[in-house]
């Protein structure tokens, strides 16, 4: 029983980094869901002067970061 809940953990985990950009800002953290399945671009830095070079980011552009810098989305608080 406990090898099939650490199974299960373990694919949550793994589609969770296949579904979401976890977006590391500076005060929180933003999460968007992917417009494809990859483990690209899963946990991006957009902290300062990062934040112009994840705009540049093909992946990111088309899940729609730029509606995260203007409030959109939803945010993990520290």
């Amino acid at each position: 029983m406990k090898k099939l809940a650490v199974i299960v953990i373990i694919a949550l985990l793994v589609y969770s980094g296949l579904s979401y950009h976890f977006i590391l800002m500076d005060t929180r953290i933003k999460i968007l869901k992917k417009t494809e399945l990859a483990l690209e671009d899963t946990f991006v830095d957009a902290r300062g002067a990062k934040k112009f070079t994840a705009f540049l980011n093909p992946a990111l552009a088309k899940a729609g970061i730029k509606d995260l810098f203007t409030g959109e989305g939803v945010t993990v608080g520290k």
